[in-house]
């Protein structure tokens, strides 16, 4: 209902529908079943997605995909985020872990990992976060040492996503134990069976059902052909997906926050109270209204996002993009956790229980500032991001000549 189209061509817009047609298709018991914790990664879902031909949009042909752009796939993914986060997590994992093996792993590992989980025949988990830290990536312990042609896994990742029943994880480990953090890191795929351990399953205020483990290698063994991208240089590998992983955070959100908002509408339009529709109430009305501008302004900044990357890639755009999708990820999670909060008001205490899907949503939601880097690290990148601009040379004009005393330069005293 408060989807919009404007910046999308018909070709994308054909493909919302696609998506929007598969969603409504999801049997909600599946939704409940999560949300109790009686399944452990929605297995089917992604089957069906596979068959489908809805994984790994962005990927050539050859490999399953459909060759669209990083446009589309927001466009998909905030479709699918109308789900949940847990359901359009396991939607994105095919673009986040893809992403990786599509761009610096071998073509063996193209055939063997990328086509099935394109095609929905295999799961795959990402190990990002350490017990003793998530923000602080390069300062990972998990360590890999080298012993002829393979690699001695130890450590440990949570929070880990479908860490439960992933068939393999991109795992990334320190592989010099002398060098500064973002000169140590190399990226390897790990199959489950190789030896990974499942040590502890988190029991989570939200984002339920996916298996979210805590997992552990204890001298696992795992071959050099396995290792992704070049030794000691995985920091490229790890900038890159922060792509995926933030973009779909970001259009996840859209879905989730714009489900909410329109439950609340509807239920604000039926509601009465004080003889009234509780919508014709200004508190009400401008908690909508204030909603419906955060939603659509988040959207445009994502789409943006999308769209520069695009750009970037296909060579027609120097910038990087890097500060836009930090503002998207950052604007739509922080919008979304907002809009979400909004709509439980509006509901009031009905939307506190279970008769409405808003409780699940906020909690949900609530993981969305803080996963695939905390908002204040996106700030942190932000602002880095902004400064750099100031050292390239611009066409702009010089403001500060408009002030009536601009001449003064003794006036502009900086130490």
């Amino acid at each position: 209902m408060l989807e919009n189209n404007f910046f999308l061509d018909e070709e994308i817009v054909k493909l919302r529908e696609e998506v929007k047609g598969f969603a409504s298709s999801v049997d909600p018991e599946l939704l409940r079943k999560m949300d109790r914790d009686e399944v452990d990664y929605p297995l089917d879902f992604i089957r069906d997605a596979g068959e489908k031909g809805l994984l790994g949009l962005r990927f050539p042909e050859e490999y399953g995909g459909r060759g669209l752009t990083w446009l589309a796939e927001s466009v998909a993914v905030e479709e699918v985020g109308v789900l949940g986060m847990g359901l359009g997590c396991a939607y994105s994992m095919i673009s986040i872990v893809g992403e990786a093996i599509y761009r610096f792993g071998q073509e063996w590992q193209k055939e063997e990992f990328l086509k099935p989980i394109i095609k929905g025949k295999k799961i795959a988990a990402e190990g990002l976060t350490e017990p003793r830290g998530g923000s602080d990536f390069f300062g990972t312990t998990t360590r890999a040492e080298k012993r002829g042609n393979k690699w001695i896994l130890n450590g440990a990742k949570r929070f880990i996503a479908g860490g439960k029943v992933a068939d393999f994880y991109l795992i990334y480990a320190r592989t010099d134990p002398n060098a500064p953090g973002h000169k140590a890191m190399t990226a390897f795929l790990v199959e489950r069976d190789m030896g990974v351990e499942i040590e502890d399953l988190h029991n989570l205020m939200g984002f339920r059902g996916m298996g979210t483990a805590r997992i552990a290698f204890n001298d696992v063994e795992v071959p050099d052909e396995y290792r992704v991208g070049e030794v000691n240089n995985a920091r490229v590998i790890f900038n890159r997906m922060m792509i995926p992983e933030r973009l779909t955070s970001a259009a996840g959100a859209l879905g989730l926050a714009r489900a909410g908002i329109e439950i609340a509408m509807r239920y604000s339009a039926k509601r009465k109270a004080f003889g009234r529709k509780i919508r014709e109430f200004q508190g009400v009305s401008f908690k909508v209204a204030e909603s419906v501008a955060k939603l659509d302004s988040a959207r445009s900044l994502v789409y943006t996002a999308a769209k520069a990357v695009d750009e970037y890639d296909a060579g027609r755009s120097s910038m990087d993009p890097r500060r836009l999708v930090s503002e998207a990820k950052m604007i739509a999670t922080d919008f979304g956790w907002e809009i979400i909060n909004n709509a439980m008001q509006i509901l009031g205490g009905i939307g506190y229980t279970q008769v409405y899907p808003v409780e699940r949503m906020l909690r949900d939601m609530r993981l969305a500032p803080i996963w695939t880097g905390s908002n204040e690290i996106m700030k942190l990148l932000i602002q880095h991001e902004a400064y750099k601009m100031l050292d390239i040379p611009s066409k702009d004009r010089d403001y500060e000549k408009d002030a009536m005393d601009w001449y003064k330069e003794f006036e502009k005293v900086y130490e």
